[in-house]
């Protein structure tokens, strides 16, 4: 069977980039589509992959500002004829889904999401902060945009859905239904630490960024007093830092080895953020590290009230605060949080998704 991999773009490293890998290694001899592929900004391993570039590769800056592209995202991929092909995975959150595919090929879309710059633009140019032009031609296109989305979605055969959130999306934007299957997890590359060498900070690990709401846990913290560790960098740490007490501190960027430490030994990891799912509480779960977390988005599917976690229910200062003092170490079992955090590893993805794969299209889209 000839199989191929579609990916939007492949010029930062993120949640997508891991789902990617995972499916790559489970199709190896598969050639991986994209609109443009920047090789210095990712893992050295992607340089022996087959991968293959749109015209959107010849775009000058394309691959550091490819956000002034998102009107030519759609014409790129409809031209990716892959009619050669028996099975076509693409992963999005944005347009490859759109892809041309032959009448024998089926086609498996594994939707992070459907694209936020079409269905919820106010939100996402708020998000990204993206203003002056973009922003009203944006405005001017998302109409177009989402008959277009809409058009292509109909040439997908299945989708599957990475949290109840995105599965209820799809079916919102598509009117189409979606099977669930959570991303994967390395749960193998997180450990418990001993009770005697647990800490006393809480957690925050994430790009600075404005729609990851780390401000809300700078400001609570410096409020509660607290200790609270920031690991990560990005754009809004200037502010962040302006904006933070003197029990909060920032550690910049921080090695894999060291994050797993501190996730192994803080009393919680904060999530005030909301996402279509979130590796980074299960990575905490699989540390036997309970999370605070905002109640929406994925987050809903992994952090139990009371059995993983617990969750607050407004996106504030305030409301994450009530939520830490709420909080008791001492009502979560680490070996529990484990034995949670199992269920989402990376086997049990390729398990059901090679079961998906394997299973008959009963009804092709558009029939």
């Amino acid at each position: 069977m000839r199989i191929a991999l579609v990916h939007d773009w492949l010029n930062q490293y993120g949640g997508a980039e891991r789902v990617l890998e995972v499916l790559h290694d489970m199709y190896p001899a598969a050639p991986v589509f994209a609109s443009m592929y920047a090789p210095g900004r990712m893992p050295d391993a992607y340089r022996r992959w087959d991968i293959r570039t749109t015209f959107m590769q010849r775009l000058p800056g394309v691959t550091s500002r490819h956000q002034m592209y998102l009107l030519l995202y759609p014409f790129a991929f409809e031209r990716l004829r892959l009619y050669d092909f028996d099975l076509v995975i693409s992963n999005s959150s944005g347009f490859c889904h759109g892809i041309q595919k032959g009448a024998h090929t089926t086609h498996i879309n594994y939707c992070l999401t459907p694209p936020r710059y079409v269905w919820s633009l106010e939100q996402y140019l708020n998000r990204e902060r993206i203003g002056g032009v973009l922003r009203r031609v944006l405005r001017l296109f998302v109409p177009r945009l989402q008959r277009w989305d809409v058009q292509a979605a109909s040439r997908v055969d299945r989708f599957v859905g990475i949290s109840k959130a995105v599965v209820e999306r799809i079916k919102a934007c598509y009117g189409r239904e979606a099977d669930l299957i959570y991303p994967p997890v390395d749960t193998d590359g997180f450990h418990m630490a001993p009770k005697d060498e647990l800490g006393d900070y809480f957690l925050v690990a994430s790009r600075l960024v404005p729609y990851k709401r780390v401000d809300l846990a700078v400001r609570a913290f410096s409020e509660l007093g607290l200790p609270l560790l920031v690991a990560g960098d990005g754009r809004d740490r200037p502010a962040l830092e302006a904006m933070a007490g003197p029990s909060v501190r920032f550690l910049g960027y921080v090695p894999q080895d060291e994050l797993r430490r501190l996730l192994a030994r803080c009393r919680a990891f904060l999530f005030p953020g909301e996402e279509d799912f979130g590796i980074a509480p299960v990575e905490a779960m699989a540390s036997g590290r309970p999370v605070i977390a905002y109640a929406a988005g994925g987050a809903l599917d992994t952090v139990l009230e009371g059995r993983t976690g617990l969750l607050f229910h407004e996106q504030t200062p305030e409301s994450l605060a009530h939520a830490v003092r709420e909080f008791n170490d001492g009502e979560f079992d680490p070996a529990s949080l484990r034995r949670f955090a199992e269920g989402f590893a990376t086997p049990v993805f390729r398990e059901a998704f090679g079961r998906l794969v394997d299973r008959p299209v009963e009804t092709k889209a558009g029939s």
